[in-house]
């Protein structure tokens, strides 16, 4: 990936999509990078939706806005295709990784996608209610988003899952997170 790598999430409260950001800016940050991980709410609801972003430099970051043209978007909840444009300020090599059980050709078609630009699907959704039976699909989508970008090593991401998972929740709950987050990285589909 490039000097600076910019991220913007789509989810809705109560997914984990800002806890996800946070976990990938503390992987990063204990790499060795500069980083930021913040959140944009509408109304903080359960539901909501809401956007969050990150930015990975290896260069002090002295940039602090939102993210508006992504280098990844990454979407939690795929219902939000249908009443946002996720692809707003995309760049023509953007990699779009989407939480659905749709095919990458027919996400591709979905958002009209550039030949330059990677569409990659994995059903985080499904992940999670095998590893910890609940619908948070945060961990298989950091998983997911580890494999597509290289941004960080799947074993620094799962240290890092744990250390941040391991301050609130019990060891099955954290035991699940780890396993999500492997099979979100293992069970991406690109077109």
């Amino acid at each position: 990936m490039a000097e600076t790598t910019e991220i913007r999430w789509h989810g809705r409260g109560g997914q984990g999509t800002v806890t996800a950001a946070k976990v990938l800016a503390d992987t990063c940050l204990s790499g060795g990078r500069y980083v930021q991980a913040f959140p944009e709410y509408g109304p903080e609801r359960a539901g909501a939706p809401l956007r969050a972003y990150n930015r990975i430099s290896s260069k002090e970051l002295r940039m602090h806005c939102p993210v508006l043209n992504p280098d990844v978007v990454t979407v939690v909840d795929a219902t939000l295709l249908d009443s946002i444009n996720i692809a707003e300020g995309a760049k023509e090599n953007t990699i779009f990784i989407i939480n659905t059980t749709k095919a990458p050709m027919e996400m591709r078609e979905k958002l009209g996608a550039g030949s330059k630009q990677r569409v990659i699907t994995v059903d985080a959704t499904k992940i999670a209610l095998d590893c910890f039976g609940r619908a948070l699909p945060n961990s298989p989508m950091l998983g997911a988003l580890c494999k597509a970008t290289g941004l960080v090593a799947i074993e620094h991401l799962l240290e890092d899952v744990k250390k941040s998972f391991g301050k609130k929740f019990s060891q099955k709950i954290i035991d699940g997170n780890l396993e999500a987050t492997k099979r979100g990285y293992e069970e991406v589909k690109e077109a």
